[in-house]
């Protein structure tokens, strides 16, 4: 669990993660040093895990967006859903719970590199089946704030 300062800075850095160490602690009220001290505890339990850009996928070309629901054989999950997350075109891979074991959500340029990657791991040992829902608008892409 979070203590509050941690969380606002979290959150500083949700809204904004190209922020100095400078903006970091004038907007949450500590001295730098405290911000910076902050931050790298909170990278070094993990919580902060990187930074990064936020991508319009559509304006880079990467039009189709899929979900990609699969059926692993028993005991074999995490060696299919590892074989399959080193594509570049994988956005996610989650364990689900219900009728399907892992769901993946990826982009591509077209759909005829989506036809190809489903070929592609549908051919792989251990996958039983699969099913595919394309996304045709997305609403909402963010990381959220914590409490």
């Amino acid at each position: 669990m979070l203590k509050p300062k941690d969380s606002e800075i979290v959150n500083i850095l949700v809204d904004e993660a190209r922020l100095s160490f400078r903006e970091i602690a004038k907007k949450s009220g500590v001295s730098v040093v405290t911000a910076i001290n902050k931050v790298r505890e909170l990278e070094k339990q993990g919580i902060l895990k990187g930074y990064s850009a936020e991508i319009d996928y559509e304006k880079a070309g990467y039009d189709v967006h899929a979900l990609i629901q699969m059926q692993i054989s028993k005991g074999k999950l995490f060696e299919v859903e590892n074989k399959i997350a080193v594509h570049p075109n994988v956005f996610a891979i989650y364990d689900v719970t219900g009728n399907f074991d892992a769901l993946i959500i990826a982009k591509f340029k077209s759909r005829k590199s989506l036809d190809v990657f489903l070929k592609k791991i549908q051919a792989y040992d251990f996958v039983q089946r699969t099913e595919t829902q394309l996304i045709l608008n997305t609403i909402k892409e963010k990381n959220i704030k914590v409490e």
